[in-house]
């Protein structure tokens, strides 16, 4: 019923308070119930964000990010916590306004809350809940001198204790000076006739958020005081005199995205400032982030100021990013005493259940470095990174969809992506590069990544009911590039930033073109794209578009290597000027089959290494291992993984945006070797959509056991391989019932059954 009419409910805000500016609102509702319920389903969202509590207890944080078209609300059982007799139900909400994260979008401040039936009613938002307007809280702007970087995750805060109205969201609050809300339009879902309501209601689509508490691990530096691994336990609270400056500087030992929980007594006249950072800075390097001395504490600040009474607690609205957290203390006439400090961990709740384990403790120690930055960088949407943009851009996400399958199998927030991206879309028929953004940013290569998303759901998960709706779109992203092709056969130049890759020699990371385009890159990335989509219709789309999808990326293939191939080099070049040459263009070239297969492992192993090519990043060099393993150099790649060694170096506990100086210390794209070790190394993949066949054909390079597992849909396909030498191979494969497939390796191709089974091969 509650998608298909308006709700009886209404959007509430503050009387008299401005609706478009920043604000920060206490919401309540006292109601009375004749015995506990065995189930109180609500629904529940605001903006742009807001956190619900039942009788004091906080029950979720949101809404997930989506746009006013589509816009998220959460579904909830709260009988949990509620009793016979009174109970309250209550809200924080707040608008950030011009300076709210670039990924909210937002109409105007607002709360709606709907019960689920009749018997939930008495907690639909009308008049009869209360709010009063926060004088505690202010903001506080990104410092751009002390943050010199692109940096769009929203304010600090500053919250002035002695102007919070304490206990409001407890049952036993005295709300009789609070005003009635102010009514602005009812609730109502998207796709309704006449709908008046801006905010077009969707059902969230993923579980709620993991929150689990997370003690910090180390002081690094004291000033004016003294702080105990007692109270980093919560078990000896720290006082600092009046009239004293102290400083702390904690350390998590790794990144994470938490919620800081600061505990204080007394200390009234006091200001704390919390600093969180990714590391510390020396001018504009970070060096081993391991190391402390000489290096300034700079990044993201918030303000508490104590009003003197005890057990106060100072929780940010938003979470936050660090591995260094730094307190600094100035107190007035009081002293302060620090009750405690510790965080609360949230993330998108994955749960891992894969397994990788080489007895190689490098490579182990990757392992867990990359599932970090991927979960780091998966909240209720995927991010590039959390400390600086947190914003879902697909480029990133086409990775990050990939490990979060192979390593946990959950395709929740994959979908959401699709969905979301799909929403981006404009008249001309291209997607935006991230969404939700309420800045558009187009980079073109990132709309056909995004048909990438889809071919890789349906290759690894089968989902085709899911994805047939977004068929007509794909069509209309392909159309655009269409468009623009010329005479030559090649990509003529495309509006907006068409960037490939942080390469130095690629200008804003757009690679090399001449006047009117052609760049050779770009358009292989279109060729990629079309034999994705025709992959799509021939399954279950069009069998017509699939020819034609098809007929197009060969002719296109054949113009680029016409055009492009250099045969003195040996390479594709990265314009028909055959000027300029990347590692780039001929693995895209590798990937299309623009160049021969036949020639494929040649040019690879040039690729590999000639140091006059331009070099991939971290990020692009996902697609370096896809066109080494194609061409049959899987055995090569852990030979390629020094600069994520040389990370591990620096002290890193995430994988990095880019090599120094690096700007994000967290970036998603460069995870990619979780997938890499279970993919290639291991190489457990589909042989069809959706893991209905598997190919299992490993890379071992120079590992002599291991053992790995990956979640299909079926079930876990798991294998442990021994090697004594290089010319004979004992593995133990389980496979789930019903699935059969092939196993690979020295030439040899061996049938795989169902269940358990122990194989050995020796090469001819």
């Amino acid at each position: 019923m509650l998608l298909h009419q308006g709700w009886p409910s209404e959007w509430v805000a503050c009387p008299g308070a401005p609706l478009h500016e920043f604000g920060v609102y206490y919401f309540r509702k006292d109601f009375s119930l004749a015995s506990k319920p065995q189930h109180f389903v609500i629904h529940a969202t605001a903006d742009n964000q807001f956190r619900l509590f039942v009788n004091g207890v906080g029950v979720f944080e949101g809404p997930a990010r989506g746009d006013l078209f589509h816009w998220r609300y959460a579904t909830l059982d709260i009988a949990k916590e509620l009793h016979a007799g009174k109970n309250v139900i209550a809200a924080i909400v707040w608008n950030f306004a011009d300076l709210a994260p670039m990924a909210q979008m937002s109409n105007s401040t607002g709360l709606l809350v709907q019960g689920d039936s009749s018997a939930e009613s008495v907690v639909d938002t009308n008049a009869s809940w209360k709010v009063e307007q926060s004088q505690a809280v202010q903001m506080i702007p990104i410092n751009r001198k002390t943050i010199p970087f692109y940096m769009v995750v929203g304010p600090g805060i500053r919250v002035d204790a002695s102007k919070v109205p304490w206990g409001w969201q407890d049952d036993g609050f005295d709300d009789s000076a609070w005003r009635p809300a102010e009514t602005l339009v009812e609730g109502g879902p998207r796709g309704i006739q006449d709908s008046h309501s801006p905010w077009m209601l969707v059902p969230g689509n993923i579980p709620m958020m993991e929150e689990k508490p997370q003690r910090l691990i180390s002081v690094r530096l004291a000033e004016d005081t003294k702080v105990t691994d007692s109270f980093l336990q919560g078990h000896a609270p720290v006082t600092i005199p009046a009239h004293t400056r102290a400083k702390v500087l904690f350390d998590q030992t790794f990144e994470t995205t938490a919620y800081p929980e600061l505990v204080v007594s007394g200390g009234k006249g006091s200001t704390i400032t919390l600093t969180y950072a990714e590391a510390l800075w020396k001018d504009r390097e970070k060096g081993n982030r391991n190391n402390i001395r000489g290096k300034k504490m700079l990044g993201m600040e918030d303000e508490f100021l104590p009003d003197g009474a005890p057990h106060r607690m100072f929780r940010p609205l938003c979470w936050r990013t660090y591995r260094y957290l730094q307190i600094a203390v100035q107190t007035g006439d009081e002293p302060l005493t620090l009750d405690d400090l510790r965080g609360v961990f949230t993330a998108y709740p994955f749960k891992v259940r894969a397994s990788f384990d080489s007895g190689d403790p490098t490579l182990q120690k990757m392992w867990q470095v990359g599932w970090r930055t991927a979960r780091l960088c998966a909240h209720t949407t995927y991010m590039d990174c959390p400390y600086y943009e947190r914003l879902q851009y697909a480029g990133d996400t086409r990775i990050q969809i990939l490990i979060s399958l192979y390593m946990t199998g959950d395709d929740r927030l994959a979908k959401n992506a699709i969905e979301l991206l799909n929403d981006s879309r404009i008249p001309e028929g291209i997607t935006q590069s991230r969404y939700p953004s309420h800045l558009p940013q187009f980079i073109p290569p990132f709309s056909l990544f995004w048909i990438g998303m889809m071919h890789d759901l349906w290759w690894y998960r089968g989902d085709t009911d899911f994805l047939r709706q977004f068929l007509p779109g794909m069509r209309d992203v392909l159309g655009w590039f269409d468009r623009g092709i010329t005479p030559s056969g090649l990509l003529g130049r495309l509006d907006w930033w068409n960037f490939v890759d942080w390469a130095p020699q690629f200008k804003d990371g757009v690679p090399p073109q001449e006047a009117n385009g052609q760049s050779s890159i770009l358009t292989l990335q279109f060729v990629a794209a079309l034999q994705e989509a025709a992959d799509l219709e021939s399954s279950f789309g069009n069998k017509a578009f699939a020819a034609q999808d098809r007929a197009l990326a060969t002719k296109i293939d054949r113009n680029v290597y016409a055009k492009c191939w250099d045969p003195s080099r040996g390479l594709l070049a990265d314009t028909p000027a055959r000027k300029d040459f990347s590692q780039h263009a001929s693995i895209l070239g590798v990937l299309t089959d623009a160049i021969p297969v036949q020639d494929q492992k040649a040019v690879m192993q040039k690729v590999l290494t000639d140091p006059e090519l331009t070099q991939c990043s971290y990020y692009f060099r996902f697609y370096l291992f896809r066109a080494m393993k194609k061409a049959g150099l899987g055995d090569d790649y852990l030979s390629q993984l020094g600069p994520w060694k040389h990370m591990l170096e620096l002290g890193l506990t995430t994988w990095a945006e880019a090599p120094e100086p690096a700007r994000s210390d967290c970036h998603a794209w460069s995870a990619h070797p979780n997938f890499d070790f279970l993919d290639t190394v291991a190489g457990i993949e589909p042989a069809a959509p959706g893991f209905g066949k598997v190919l299992i054909k490993p890379y071992l390079g120079t590992v002599k056991h291991l053992a790995a597992a990956v979640p299909a849909p079926q079930g876990e396909i798991s294998v442990k391989y021994d090697r004594e030498n290089n010319t004979h191979l004992a593995a133990d494969i389980t496979l789930p019932h019903g699935l059969t497939g092939w196993l690979v390796w020295g030439g040899q191709k061996l049938q795989l059954h169902s269940g358990e089974q122990h194989v050995q091969i020796s090469k001819p």
